[in-house]
């Protein structure tokens, strides 16, 4: 088959499409035809060389994938071949689909039974392919950890991003106030157009006075943070005082 093979670590040009073999279905496992695959920065994080990982060259990445159903192995009763499937793509044991394990940038992936959605036939391969790192990523800190609620308010960093449009989607469905902060005027508009209530454009003022002023001097119940060292003393003085989780 033909897959993006990242021959060495390094920039785009050690990527190359090229020859794979073609994986086999074992007991459990089934065989996915590729029809789309998202890229995340975790494919950039892959193919330069993560710190303390060492991965077989040639690897493929990519763990957003969507595709039918090419073949099942031994044991396989949840699906079928032909079935529109997206892939979960936490492969239990192993790690995480085309970092830990063989990834979907190829014409064919293998994975366990278990780690496969049904897809709706109203919903397109592309689609669904932007879903799951991303929006599952926001889903668990919005809801699993934050178990945000309606008339909360939240204040999402970076929220021009994969996992910030996300997150500002989720929050909205969830009935939340939502502030975003971004890095430019116009980033700021896209995410008004989202459905944030509120914008802040963290390049021109100090987001956390902002929110505290939106606030009422209370404070967010929830801020989401993924940046890190350079913006987490805003972000706590964001963030409302509470008994806790």
């Amino acid at each position: 088959m033909k897959a993006a093979l990242i021959l060495e670590h390094g920039d785009r040009n050690n990527v190359v499409v090229g020859d794979y073999p073609k994986p086999e279905a074992g007991h459990g496992e089934v065989l996915v035809k590729v029809k789309a695959v998202s890229l995340n920065h975790l494919d950039i994080f892959v193919r330069r060389g993560i710190p303390g990982r060492k991965l077989d060259l040639p690897h493929i990445s990519g763990g957003d994938v969507a595709g039918v159903v090419e073949e099942i192995g031994s044991g396989v009763t949840n699906v079928n071949p032909g079935d529109r499937v997206l892939i979960d793509p936490h492969i239990p044991g192993k790690g995480a689909l085309g970092e830990d394990t063989t990834g979907g940038l190829a014409e064919y992936v293998k994975v366990p039974a278990i780690n496969l959605i049904p897809l709706p036939e109203d919903i397109s391969f592309d689609e669904a392919a932007a879903l799951p790192i991303a929006y599952g990523t926001a889903w668990r800190m919005l809801i699993t950890q934050g178990r945000l609620q309606a008339n909360e308010t939240i204040v999402i960093l970076g929220a021009s991003g994969g996992v910030g449009n996300a997150a500002v989607l989720i929050a909205k469905l969830a009935g939340a106030r939502i502030i975003a902060a971004a890095g430019s005027d116009s980033k700021a508009e896209k995410l008004k157009e989202l459905g944030a209530d509120h914008v802040i454009n963290y390049s021109k003022t100090d987001f956390s006075k902002e929110v505290w002023a939106l606030t009422d001097k209370q404070g967010a119940d929830i801020v989401v943070d993924y940046t890190g060292k350079a913006t987490w003393p805003q972000s706590i003085k964001a963030t409302r005082k509470g008994d806790g989780f």
